[in-house]
């Protein structure tokens, strides 16, 4: 193979390249077996080559594979309702992509606002790369060399209603928020941030969204990470996990942003296709009380274990469900130990302040979790050993 690649360098890559999985593993093109802590980022929660989700997708591939939104399409209203139901919504709009879906609920909030335009969101936040998620995204690394930004999205400090309230001018529509912010380092909010906020909302007739595309669909240990705080958002988007691997994203809305979108207002070529939804729907079939319930024991397993394991360079470890990030000392740069993981045989993930991001898939075994834990204690004696020397 030639030196030169012809792909944009868009992302710092692992030289690393996997052929197949099953479940919680993973192995690369010279066979070595990994442990898949990280889910191709939140996103194949059910693992690898899932046989209930394999089949459903492999029936639908028989049928029909793409028709456009011009038609309806099969499944797009089953798999609506049944997020409609479960998540306390009135309608879903299907796209491909947890930034589409932040895009949409940008652009219903502003046609629903009739003229105000501002969306609050919080400083660290992460709600994609495209002009205006990447405008709405607190992070001014993410915004370097995209100048001028699109105006009308305030950042204001991530976990304050006083910060939020104080941002609020008569050009205010909403608030948008992740309830714990994924791209910043597991960033967990106090207990009454999500209700401070839908009473804010309410209280001032603004539209409360909440950006669910990491923390949705099982990841915390409930359908959506607000179902724990006895709320209903007006707009939550959703993506990732929804379809196992395949490519499909999109906002659920309650009835009074329903009634303010239009035809010809937004659109998806690909949104919402009939294969990606058959995946969607195991899915969802999948994600019993049974199961997000297990969700939830086995990231307290994994916080439990970490926590116990009482190393220095571990500074703090937070998380719910199975979204959990752990803190490392910053006189260690995380990235070596995610390499050194790799190396290893587990895959984990970083973001944020030098931590560590796991993010495991839901059917994770309690022998899978010792090989995670076993290999990470090795990794931080390893590296202080080192650093004695």
């Amino acid at each position: 193979m030639s030196d030169k690649s012809y792909l944009v360098n868009s992302y710092n890559r692992y030289p690393v390249s996997f052929s197949h999985g099953l479940g919680s593993k993973i192995f690369d093109t010279n066979g070595k077996e990994y442990l898949d802590f990280l889910s191709g980022i939140a996103v194949n929660s059910f693992g690898h080559s899932n046989a209930v989700i394999r089949e459903a997708v492999d029936k639908q591939l028989e049928k029909v594979w793409h028709a456009s939104n011009l038609f309806q399409i099969e499944g797009q209203e089953k798999v609506a309702k049944i997020l409609c139901d479960r998540a306390g919504m009135s309608k879903t709009f299907f796209c491909n992509s947890g930034t589409e879906a932040n895009e949409a609920a940008i652009k219903f909030a502003r046609k629903y606002g009739k003229g105000k335009y501002e969306i609050i969101t919080a400083a660290g936040s992460f709600h994609g790369r495209t002009m205006g998620a990447l405008s709405a995204t607190g992070q001014e690394k993410i915004w370097d060399g995209f100048f001028p930004v699109l105006e009308g999205f305030p950042h204001v400090a991530y976990d304050s209603i006083e910060a939020m309230q104080n941002a609020i001018t008569d050009k205010t529509i909403a608030i948008m928020v992740e309830p714990i912010q994924g791209e910043n380092g597991v960033v967990v909010p106090s207990e009454n941030y999500l209700s401070g906020l839908r009473q804010l909302c309410d209280e001032n007739n603004l539209l409360l969204i909440l950006d669910e595309v990491q923390t949705g669909i099982g990841r915390t240990g409930k359908l959506f990470a607000y179902q724990y705080y006895g709320i209903v958002p007006d707009m939550v988007c959703f993506a990732k996990g929804i379809a196992n691997g395949l490519p499909l994203g999109g906002v659920l809305v309650n009835s009074k942003v329903a009634d303010c979108v239009v035809p010809g207002m937004h659109g998806s070529t690909f949104g919402g296709n009939p294969v990606a939804l058959s995946a969607a729907e195991a899915v969802l079939g999948l994600l019993t009380d049974e199961m997000l319930s297990s969700v939830k024991s086995s990231g307290d397993k994994i916080l439990d274990k970490v926590k116990a394991l009482n190393n220095p360079l571990i500074k703090d470890a937070r998380g719910t469900g199975l979204m959990i990030g752990i803190e490392i000392d910053s006189s260690i740069e995380v990235k070596l130990i995610a390499q050194e993981l790799m190396n290893m045989g587990v895959v984990a993930g970083t973001s944020g302040n030098n931590t560590l991001r796991l993010l495991p898939p839901f059917i994770i075994t309690d022998e899978d979790i010792e090989i995670f834990i076993q290999a990470f204690k090795q990794v931080l004696d390893n590296i202080a050993k080192r650093e004695i020397k």
